[in-house]
């Protein structure tokens, strides 16, 4: 683990601790270098991502303040999510339209066979470096007006647009090693370690809007969530 992930995690964790509270300045750039033994740059490189994923705000003047998130919910976040979408770029390496295959006709919970889907397949960009295979599908009727403009930019914020209104996503991940021709779009070698992650979105409504198979590159992910006594006990019978 890089210097600036430990030390991000160490004051998140720090905060779900309530050791630095909402609305509470962190200590000093100057405090924490000495803390965690390690330099200002790589301080502020730790509270940089904190910012990102939404738990510090640096307020110019008063310092690093702590955000109330941790009361909203289990926090997620990764290695790429926690980027803005100006940071990520897309190369599109196609965009077609489809006949659902009988596995996309269940997880769409389409009713027929010959209905269409979208599919589209693009290298997603991170600080310089390709880090990120994605291929997608989506229903042809609820989208029928998709182009390679929309791929490059943000999906997500296209089907909200649409008026559409996203509830959650469905994630699983699976260790891999990159294959040759995945391994030809990232510019790496064949059997490379990379994690398979598989995503459903859902709409409000319940039905799929999304479904997406990628292969990452130096991906990591990180879960801050409530523990469920009833689960426990249930898991421990």
């Amino acid at each position: 683990m890089k210097k600036r992930d430990f030390v991000s995690d160490d004051i998140l964790s720090k905060i779900y601790q309530n050791k630095y509270k909402a609305g509470q300045k962190l200590p000093t750039e100057r405090t924490l270098a000495d803390i965690y033994g390690v330099s200002r740059y790589t301080i502020r490189e730790a509270v940089k991502k904190l910012v990102e994923i939404g738990s510090i705000k640096v307020i110019h003047g008063s310092g690093s303040i702590v955000m109330d998130t941790k009361y909203k919910g289990p926090l997620i976040y990764n290695s790429l999510t926690q980027k803005k979408f100006t940071e990520i770029q897309s190369k599109i390496v196609y965009l077609k339209k489809i006949q659902s295959s009988d596995e996309l006709l269940k997880i769409f919970d389409l009713n027929s066979k010959g209905k269409k889907l979208w599919e589209y397949k693009r290298v997603r960009i991170i600080d310089y470096q390709k880090r990120q295979i994605e291929t997608s599908w989506l229903p042809y009727q609820l989208f029928p007006e998709i182009t390679e403009k929309v791929i490059t930019q943000s999906v997500h914020e296209f089907v909200q647009n649409a008026g559409y209104k996203i509830s959650h996503f469905i994630t699983t991940y699976t260790p891999v090693s990159i294959s040759k021709e995945d391994a030809e779009l990232l510019n790496c070698k064949k059997g490379e370690p990379a994690m398979k992650i598989i995503n459903r979105g859902i709409l409000e409504d319940g039905r799929i809007f999304e479904y997406s198979e990628m292969i990452s590159l130096d991906y990591s992910v990180t879960y801050f969530t409530p523990f469920e006594p009833a689960n426990h006990q249930y898991r421990a019978r």
